[in-house]
């Protein structure tokens, strides 16, 4: 991409991300642009003070090129928000990383935490249109779109417990978080969830679920490639679960395993792809998380939407 084509640019800045490093990060890219004013026709920055300002702002935005600055809860939030637009409406998005886990900049190939190094990665980058996921589920209104990741049961427990910790001010990020995470909540309990699972129209199965993941992208928890073949890119969602019920050492050595999408080769786990999903938990309210964030309910339904935005990814992007 010329750095000209960037054309009108707002860009929506978390100052919390990344132990509050994200304020600086947001001055680093404002200065950059106020500077070098021939890479935008005109450049806004919008800062978040509250959880919904990245969704409200999205959502109402009027620009060529939307850049989000922070970690995968802030890119989640202005997703969701443009994705209320319609779809000739939509201007093309960029990310600046600076959060814990990442994952949707692993996906793309962006340099992590970097700023400078995102910025020349946007500038020299190129424009690809990308999937994005939709559930909605029995207990809260509308529908929540996902650019990564959606999980139920046991992994989602262990990321919701992580966006928690990150919140009461923990010094770890990345996997190092997902792992102790993990261990903090396998020691409390490692009871499967009964479900009844229908995939692309086919006859429903019941599982006892630990690992329940739905990705658009290979990875989450800070790089954990749960689905390791998945690209964002193809219409088809990958969905990572299993069959039988591991006992809790070898629960965990899986999950270790998935660090690098070794458990795929496990005779416990399956690894599929789809275009819709059915999901009913009987009545129990399961732990869910949806790009990190917390989505209650005990039905989801859960798709895919092809084509759904244009994406700024570097030159070295993976696929």
């Amino acid at each position: 991409m010329q750095s000209d084509q960037l054309g009108r640019t707002v860009l929506i800045a978390n100052p919390t991300s990344h132990s509050g490093r994200g304020a600086a990060a947001a001055d680093v890219v404002s200065r950059f642009f106020e500077v070098y004013r021939a890479s935008t026709t005109s450049f806004e920055t919008r800062t978040t003070i509250a959880a919904g300002d990245a969704f409200n702002i999205a959502s109402q935005v009027d620009a060529d090129t939307l850049i989000v600055l922070g970690g995968d809860g802030v890119i989640h939030e202005a997703v969701c928000g443009l994705m209320q637009l319609e779809p000739q409406s939509r201007p093309r998005l960029g990310v600046i990383p600076m959060g814990s886990g990442n994952d949707y900049a692993r996906t793309i190939g962006m340099s992590l935490n970097k700023p400078d190094d995102a910025i020349a990665e946007l500038l020299g980058g190129s424009e690809r249109v990308i999937d994005v996921g939709r559930v909605t589920s029995d207990a809260e209104p509308g529908t929540t779109y996902f650019l990564e990741t959606l999980s139920f049961g046991l992994d989602a427990a262990i990321a919701i417990d992580t966006t928690v910790r990150r919140s009461a001010g923990t010094k770890q990020h990345g996997s190092g978080l997902f792992l102790t995470s993990s261990l903090k909540v396998f020691s409390r309990s490692h009871k499967p969830y009964a479900c009844t699972v229908r995939i692309n129209g086919d006859e429903p199965f019941e599982l006892e679920s630990l690992i329940f993941a739905v990705q658009n992208g290979p990875t989450y928890g800070g790089g954990f490639r749960i689905c390791p073949t998945a690209v964002p890119n193809d219409g088809l969602l990958d969905v990572c679960y299993n069959s039988r019920k591991p006992n809790l050492v070898h629960t965990l050595v899986l999950l270790a395993r998935a660090r690098f999408g070794l458990h795929a080769s496990s005779p416990y786990i399956h690894l599929r792809t789809a275009e819709h999903l059915q999901i009913d938990f009987a009545g129990v309210d399961v732990p869910c998380q949806v790009d990190g964030e917390e989505l209650s309910g005990t039905s989801f339904d859960v798709g895919v939407v092809p084509q759904a935005l244009r994406a700024i990814v570097p030159a070295k992007c993976p696929w």
